[in-house]
């Protein structure tokens, strides 16, 4: 297995969600796509789950001056260039987070709005949704949102008005994923203040994936911190994400797990 090299000039980015025990999804996805992409993954954990590849059991968020507190001392220590936000867990930590936010910025935010797991647990209340669309959505240069995470937090059905009301709470682009979609090809959607910049189709791969969101989202964010820009940086990871999933480990009783490192070695960008 080929080993990932670093200089002392390695690209920073700060993830910061929840911790899921499969290592699927959560903090470990972001860091083995960061890693596999040539960046340097620090991390801030937002909540504990006790979880499998198949749904969540349970979630327990961490007090919010914890979760705070480790982003601070990442922050105060490391050059972060980035940073990627996934699962919350709590209305009051994305308060603090965005409060964490306003005082760094500089540094570009992705946010991964997660509101349900794979298999269909809710992982946000009514709180926190209304938190995440009021404080963090506002304060990130993307949001990337799947089709069914768009029409829960906007409120509308249609995919083009979903990004409109979306892009109206201040987010300065969105990537809507359209996985949860019909079709033989999964059409991503990226959207900008004057509606919609790109699109692109990948082709539909069987089964269902744990983490995918997770990995598009941290890749983003990784690219970002290396310099490409925003519409580079999505196209780039989605091309990532598609090569994580079609080599996927088939290991446990549920969802596939994506292969970010196998992805790195056999698919290089």
């Amino acid at each position: 297995m080929a080993t990932p090299t670093f200089d002392a000039a390695a690209a920073v980015t700060l993830a910061i969600g929840g911790h899921d025990p499969s290592g699927g999804a959560g903090i470990q996805a972001d860091s083995e796509a960061i890693v596999a992409l040539g960046g340097y993954a620090a991390s801030a954990i937002t909540c504990l789950t006790i979880q499998d590849t198949r749904n969540v059991q349970q979630l327990i968020p961490i007090d919010p001056s914890v979760v705070t507190a480790q982003a601070e001392a990442v922050l105060a220590d490391l050059p972060v260039n980035t940073i990627k936000i996934g699962l919350v867990g709590s209305a009051a930590v994305a308060h603090a987070l965005a409060q964490l936010l306003k005082k760094h910025p500089g540094i570009p935010v992705v946010l991964d709005p997660v509101l349900a797991a794979g298999g269909g647990t809710s992982l946000a209340s009514d709180a926190l949704r209304q938190t995440l669309l009021q404080e963090l959505l506002p304060l990130a240069c993307l949001a990337t949102p799947n089709s069914q995470e768009a029409r829960a937090l906007a409120s509308a059905s249609d995919l083009n008005r979903c990004a409109e009301i979306l892009l109206q709470h201040g987010c300065q682009q969105l990537l809507i994923t359209g996985t949860h979609e019909e079709g033989s090809e999964v059409v991503n959607s990226l959207y900008g203040p004057k509606g919609l910049i790109e699109y692109w189709q990948w082709p539909r791969l069987p089964g269902e994936y744990h983490g995918s969101g997770c990995t598009l989202a941290a890749a983003v964010a990784t690219l970002l911190a290396q310099g490409e820009s925003l519409t580079e940086a999505t196209y780039h990871a989605q091309d990532f994400a598609w090569q994580s999933l079609a080599n996927a480990y088939r290991l446990g009783r549920g969802q596939a797990l994506p292969n970010r490192l196998h992805s790195l070695r056999q698919h290089p960008l």
